[in-house]
């Protein structure tokens, strides 16, 4: 076990249980009223840490920048409820110890811990700075709202593409022959020609007609190129919940009048 100041130094560090797993922040430490000897962190857990939970020191380390115990993140969730004030009642450390499977006494011994050596429950406790080592100061301390977030499914995004059909009219130029007749006069020039045949005759000429007829097909044409893509959009909210101060205040009796 460290010292008890490196110990009190802790404050402020992420607590980690048997498995590593962050169990919240070490907001104090709580003393054995008597012998001044570390018991208990005060550790902020729950949703942005509304929360504080009780935890033995009894086999805690160091890790690095956090602190360790050998306990489990969900006995540390479990716990009984103690508040936060101060001070840890008798019965507040009966519950905290039986949870956590460790014994408990009433009778003191001079290490801080139980009669009989094992890690156990004192009968009172305080919190660093008040009384336990002689120091005169008072911590003010106040929770602070801290927001957290976490990454989940809001909802899927997907392309469908589908068929319909629609009645389209368009215009398209055509072009047709008709028969017109013309004539001309007898000339020197074609004179000859027209006098070729028989003087009276009976005759048919006969022209084939052209025109263009439209039939109407399809045929398939690439007009774009279509993806899914995502964007983060950033945006503000607000959160709030509710914040516990301490406060200091000088309580000065009367001098006694002769």
């Amino acid at each position: 076990m460290d010292a008890q100041h490196d110990v009190q130094g802790w404050i402020g560090r992420n607590l980690r249980d048997a498995d590593g797993d962050k169990i919240g922040r070490i907001e104090a430490v709580y003393l054995d009223q008597d012998t001044g000897t570390p018991e208990w962190f005060a550790v902020s857990t729950g949703m942005f840490g509304s929360r504080v939970s009780f935890v033995p020191l009894a086999g805690a380390s160091s890790d690095g920048d956090d602190a360790r115990v050998r306990f489990t993140k969900q006995q540390v969730k479990d716990a009984p409820n103690a508040e936060a004030d101060g001070r840890l009642s008798e019965e507040e450390e009966e519950r905290l110890y039986a949870h956590y499977g460790m014994g408990y006494s009433e009778n003191r011994s001079s290490s801080g811990l139980p009669a009989g050596g094992t890690a156990g429950g004192t009968t009172r406790t305080q919190t660093e700075g008040q009384g336990g080592g002689g120091d005169t100061a008072m911590t003010r301390s106040e929770e602070q709202l801290r927001a957290e977030k976490t990454r989940r499914e809001a909802g899927t995004a997907r392309l469908r593409k589908w068929v319909d059909t629609e009645h389209v009219t368009t215009t398209v130029p055509v072009e047709r022959e008709e028969a017109r007749v013309e004539r001309e006069p007898i000339t020197d020039a074609n004179r000859d020609e027209a006098l070729s045949g028989p003087e009276i005759s009976e005759a048919e000429y006969e022209v084939t007609l052209q025109e263009d007829e439209v039939v109407a097909n399809t045929e398939v044409v690439p007009k774009e190129r279509v993806r899914l893509e995502t964007e983060t959009v950033r945006e503000e909210q607000q959160v709030s919940g509710d914040v516990r101060k301490e406060h200091i205040e000088v309580e000065q009796g009367e001098r006694p009048r002769r």
